[in-house]
């Protein structure tokens, strides 16, 4: 690969890690505000999780799909939102796993669960499943078109 392939490859790799930093940026602060709403409310912390993840889900999803890996295949749709279910799933589980075992770290050291301290848990939870999830939204959920050969009809079949 040249150069300027390879600078071209750079410069698509970085907008759309930008793309997603940014509707993840906008996920996390619709998050925050649900969890600390559900808090207020008298929610548990687990469930507050769970429920704000939820809730922030949904732009996620659209703004990812939509915007963020745009350039990505768009078939199979049907298939793409349950891969998107799938991890967001795993990465929910996650994020409410590390809120619990935090939960629990700070009522054993402070004996109290105290709401700035939950937030911090929180924030460093959806920091580390951010991770996870461009990994496989990048590789699973929203792959790369395959390129085919000049021969190869995009069915895989050879050209009459």
């Amino acid at each position: 690969m040249t150069l300027v392939g390879r600078s071209r490859n750079l410069r698509r790799a970085g907008a759309l890690s930008a793309r997603f930093l940014v509707v993840g940026a906008a996920s996390t602060l619709i998050e925050v505000v649900a969890f600390n709403l559900l808090l207020i409310a008298g929610v548990d912390p687990v469930s507050a999780k769970v429920i704000a993840s939820l809730i922030a889900l949904v732009n996620a999803y659209i703004g990812n799909r939509e915007w963020a890996f745009r350039t990505r295949s768009r078939t199979g749709a049907g298939r793409q939102i349950i891969r998107f279910l799938i991890v967001n799933a795993a990465c929910t589980a996650i994020g409410g796993g590390a809120v619990w075992l935090g939960a629990r770290a700070l009522d054993a050291v402070f004996g109290e669960t105290h709401p700035l301290g939950l937030n911090i848990v929180n924030l460093v939870s959806i920091a580390g499943v951010t991770v996870v999830r461009f990994a496989l939204y990048h590789f699973f959920v929203f792959p790369s078109a395959r390129v085919t050969t000049g021969a190869e009809t995009p069915s895989g079949r050879l050209a009459p």
